[in-house]
């Protein structure tokens, strides 16, 4: 697996556009991530194969019930706590109306994925790796569809600079915020896409450093990632993606443990705290999406 290696949306062809339009419209957001691209780049068999087993864990009203609960987990922890988040309008940050239009878009597609992803790299992990509970759900949200209108055409196409593209006069804020996620790589999606305004993730991250940083947001992906762990223990079905599993599809030894090493990677560092940020940085343009259900 080469992490470096990823296919875009604007590359792919014949069934990987396919795969890749179904992710969008499963997840209600018009983005894929760098999981995916990755997988489809390097393993076109097996994110083919994993995606036909976990999309429909992701169409469930259930499912929809566990996206407004993690989303309200991380920001309920600040309130209770009276952190001070910040709550921006446009003349606070001197944007032009496209430009915050395409700013609060983009960011309410963030809050979209970040509940979606953070299952999705947990499930993943737990299944490949033999760690998925014995489930036999009763209740009717489990079989029962995703709420039509959850979600739905709330967020625009993201659009990102290059690592190497990031203004010189963001650098010393990019250096704090590798520093607070421990991040030795390339920067996530988000900060890729924040640096288009220098204006909102300047202040933004000024204001929200602290924020981040405090023993409220601890609690907050703590109680967020218990969200994540109740969610799965109540699934319809566990997706087949165990190393028996995958060695009888017919991949070798070594392709499993390679994937295996990969999922598990995405479910584990810097994701921790990136993720639960996505939901902060929503909330900061009066984006955040519902939180009950």
């Amino acid at each position: 697996m080469d992490p470096s290696e990823q296919l875009y949306e604007r590359d792919a062809e014949g069934w990987r556009r396919g795969l890749y339009e179904d992710v969008e419209s499963t997840f209600r957001a018009p983005i894929v991530n760098w999981f995916f691209r990755t997988l489809t780049a390097n393993e076109p068999e097996f994110a083919r194969y994993l995606w036909a087993q976990c999309k429909p864990l992701f169409q469930t009203r259930a499912f929809g019930r566990y996206t407004v609960s993690y989303r309200d987990a991380v920001l309920s922890a600040l309130e209770d706590a009276a952190a001070d988040v910040p709550r921006y309008r446009r003349a606070d940050l001197g944007l032009r109306p496209p430009e915050w239009r395409e700013l609060r878009g983009q960011i309410a597609t963030f809050d979209i994925v970040a509940p979606r992803l953070a299952f999705t790299f947990a499930v993943c992990d737990r299944a490949m790796n033999g760690d998925l509970p014995e489930t036999d759900p009763t209740g009717e949200a489990s079989t029962a569809p995703l709420p039509a209108w959850l979600d739905r055409d709330r967020g625009r196409s993201v659009t990102m600079l290059d690592d190497d593209a990031v203004p010189a006069d963001l650098e010393p804020t990019v250096d704090e915020i590798r520093d607070f996620h421990g991040l030795e790589g390339g920067l996530p999606s988000i900060y890729r896409c924040l640096a288009q305004w220098p204006d909102y993730l300047e202040p933004a991250w000024s204001d929200l450093e602290a924020v981040l940083e405090s023993d409220a947001f601890e609690r907050g992906r703590d109680d967020a990632d218990a969200v994540v762990d109740d969610h799965i223990e109540k699934l319809p079905y566990a997706p087949r993606l165990s190393p028996t599993a995958l060695s009888e599809r017919g991949f070798d030894d070594a392709t499993i443990d390679d994937l295996r090493e990969f999922v598990r990677q995405f479910n584990r560092g810097a994701i921790e705290t990136v993720l639960p940020a996505l939901v902060v940085y929503a909330a900061t343009l009066d984006v955040d999406g519902e939180r009950s259900l």
